[in-house]
């Protein structure tokens, strides 16, 4: 069991090796586009609910 486990844990670690990871300058211009994606889609979803809003005020 013990062995299994020791083996399993060496090929993890063998296969992190070999993993491309993204610099600190990638990281950091992604992060600013999902930041900037979501507020858009945030303010998007502001506004057609209140359109929304103003629309069942004017049925009701």
């Amino acid at each position: 069991m013990f062995k299994k486990l020791a083996t399993f844990l060496k090929e993890v670690r063998l296969e992190l090796k070999k993993v491309s990871w993204p610099t600190r300058k990638e990281i950091s211009g992604s992060t600013g586009v999902v930041i900037i994606m979501v507020l858009i889609v945030a303010a998007y979803l502001g506004i057609v609910d209140n359109i929304l809003q103003q629309l069942m005020l004017l049925l009701h």
